[in-house]
C-alpha cells in the first residue's frame, strides 16, 4: 500500500487575488497535504510583465484563510532575500498558521527579475548553489534557536544573530528543489527534509542514487528525506478534452505550445492514466507529488486528483 502525499503548487501569475485565494481554500478543504506557490517577482512563463503576486505575502494570507494544509514556496529564491530575513519570515508564518510552515528554498535561476531589480545574481549557477548551501545551514540553525556567526570567507556576514520567537513546531521542514548532482543534492543530503525533483521515473531513480551517495558521505540517514516529484497534469474522462484544457491554460498564460512539453510532463488523461504514471514514480521511491496547477485554476482536476486518483495509487 502507498500513501500518496499530494501537494498543490498554484501558479501565481495571470490570476486575480480572489481566484488565487479561492483555489488555496479549496485545496485545504479537499484535504491536500501541502500548498505551494512560486517565489518570483515577474511571470516565468510567457510575457514576464503579466500580473504575478509576491510569495511570502501570499503565504501569510493563505495561512489565515486555511486550517490544516502545510504552506511553503516551491521554491524560495535564495538570492532575493537575506537568509536571516527568510528565517524570520518562516518563523512568523509558522505562528500565523499554527505550525504549518515549510521552508522551501532553491538556488534561483530567473535572471530577468534579478537584472530588472538590480539583485546580485552571482557569477553563475555554481556560485549561487554555494550561496544556497551556506544560507540553508544558517537558516536551519536560526530556526532551531541557535546563535549564528558567519565563518570568514563566506558570502554572508551574520554576527551573533539570533531570533525570537522560535517557530511553533520544534523543527520546520526544509524543502529543497533541484536536481544538480554535485551541489544541490549534497545540500539536500546535509539539510533537507524534503526533496522536489522533476524528470521521468528512470531519471529520478538514478538521481536518487546520487543523493544516497551524498547522504553516506555526510553521515545522513537517507530515509529521513521525503522524495517528491513535480508534475503538471490535467484529469478528464477524455484525454483529448484534457489536452484542450491544458492548451487553453497555456494560452491564458501566453505560453507557446512548443514550450509546454517535456518528456515527463504534462500528464493529460483519464484517472486511470494519471494513476498509472504516478504508480511508476511511487515504485522508484517518490511517494510525494507536487502538482502544478496553472491559471485559470482547474477545479475538476483538483477534485479528482485527491478524490479518485489518490485512492487508486494507494491501492497500487
Amino acid at each position: 500500500m502507498t500513501d500518496l502525499k499530494i501537494g498543490i503548487n498554484l501558479w501565481s501569475q495571470r490570476t486575480s487575488w480572489a481566484d488565487f485565494l479561492a483555489a488555496a481554500v479549496l485545496a485545504d478543504r479537499l484535504g491536500y497535504r501541502s500548498l505551494w506557490t512560486w517565489d518570483h517577482i515577474h511571470a516565468i512563463f510567457g510575457d514576464p510583465l503579466q500580473d504575478i503576486f509576491e510569495a511570502y505575502t501570499t503565504l501569510g494570507a493563505w495561512a489565515q484563510a486555511t486550517t490544516n494544509i502545510e504552506l511553503g514556496l516551491m521554491v524560495g529564491a535564495n538570492t532575493l532575500r537575506n537568509p536571516g530575513l527568510v528565517a524570520k519570515s518562516i518563523a512568523t508564518l509558522d505562528h500565523i498558521s499554527n505550525g504549518r510552515a515549510i521552508l522551501g528554498i532553491g538556488g534561483a535561476w530567473f535572471d530577468y527579475e534579478h537584472t530588472a531589480h538590480g539583485i546580485d545574481f552571482g557569477s553563475g549557477f555554481g556560485q549561487r548553489l554555494d550561496w544556497l548551501d551556506e544560507s540553508v545551514g544558517a537558516m536551519t540553525e536560526l530556526l532551531a534557536g541557535k546563535t549564528v556567526t558567519s565563518p570568514d570567507g563566506g558570502h554572508y556576514d551574520f554576527r551573533d544573530l539570533r531570533h525570537n520567537p522560535l517557530p511553533v513546531r520544534p523543527h520546520v521542514p526544509v524543502m529543497i528543489g533541484g536536481t544538480g548532482r554535485k551541489k544541490t543534492l549534497r545540500t539536500i543530503a546535509k539539510y533537507g527534509d524534503m526533496w522536489n525533483a522533476f524528470g521521468t521515473p528512470e531519471e529520478v531513480r538514478e538521481l536518487d542514487g546520487v543523493l544516497r551517495e551524498h547522504c553516506d558521505a555526510v553521515g545522513r540517514d537517507q530515509a529521513e528525506i521525503a522524495r517528491t516529484i513535480n508534475l503538471w497534469l490535467v484529469i478528464r474522462d477524455d484525454p483529448a478534452e484534457a489536452r484542450r484544457v491544458w492548451g487553453e491554460a497555456m494560452a491564458h498564460n501566453d505560453v507557446p505550445e512548443a514550450d509546454w512539453f517535456e518528456e515527463s510532463r504534462p500528464i493529460m488523461g483519464t484517472v486511470e492514466q494519471v494513476a498509472e504514471r504516478l504508480i511508476e514514480y511511487a515504485n522508484v521511491g517518490f511517494d510525494g507529488l507536487i502538482a502544478e496547477i496553472p491559471t485559470p485554476f482547474d477545479q475538476e482536476t483538483l477534485e479528482r486528483l485527491i478524490g479518485e486518483v489518490k485512492p487508486m495509487v494507494d491501492r497500487g
